[in-house]
């Protein structure tokens, strides 16, 4: 089965999987729960071979709570945290992103998300200071943006390579974005085509870091 049809119905962001069928991975509690649950696995089989792989039919509410790996698990969905920098990530092929996380994040707010990353430099403060943490969502259709939130925007070379976090803004020409930055100090819009943009993100919230 490939990824799609076998996460497909279960989770978003299938792609985020195939760390898990590689190895690099350790698959989460309440994720192989769904797994269980949707693909009919006999429990019993899966930890102690016994009785058949599948159940023979759909169990209903009583049994479907026995046949579980831990009752009442809060939703885990581990979405993984790259800590480099944005201009040195590769955004190519059919995952978001290629390098491997530092770790993973289970927190309930952010569990939809793509990912989570530092960002550095001055343009988005005091929205986004340097050093804190932002949670990242892909965006798949790019004709559907929230005007004046913030986006992670990878272009391609008819762009410059671009790869920055900024407030997109509607441009007279639908076929153009406009990209402002916070910061006053960073006067001047910068406005791209839309078909030079190969991957967008909106940013979620943010996680701030204090040293002590």
């Amino acid at each position: 089965m490939t990824l799609e049809q076998f996460y497909g119905n279960i989770a978003t962001h299938v792609n985020n999987f195939s760390a898990i069928e590689n190895g690099s991975r350790i698959i989460g509690k309440r994720l192989s729960k769904d797994i269980i649950d949707y693909h009919h696995i006999n429990l019993k089989w899966l930890k102690n071979k016994e009785g058949t792989p599948f159940l023979s039919q759909v169990p209903d509410v009583h049994k479907r709570q026995k046949n579980t790996l831990v009752d009442q698990e809060p939703i885990s969905r581990d979405v993984p945290f790259y800590n480099m920098q944005l201009a040195d990530m590769v955004f190519e092929g059919p995952n978001a992103f290629q390098e491997v996380p530092e770790f993973y994040v289970n927190f309930r707010p952010f569990n939809d998300c793509t990912a989570y990353l530092p960002i550095y430099g001055d343009s988005m403060y005091p929205k986004f200071a340097s050093g804190e943490i932002i949670a990242v969502k892909e965006v798949l259709n790019k004709n559907v943006i929230q005007w004046g939130e913030a986006y992670l925007v990878v272009a391609n070379e008819q762009a410059n390579n671009m790869v920055t976090v900024k407030l997109l803004y509607e441009h007279q020409d639908k076929s153009k974005l406009i990209l402002r930055a916070v910061n006053p100090d960073f006067q001047g819009d910068t406005v791209v085509e839309k078909e030079a943009i190969v991957r967008l993100f909106i940013v979620k919230g943010k996680i701030t870091r204090s040293q002590l």
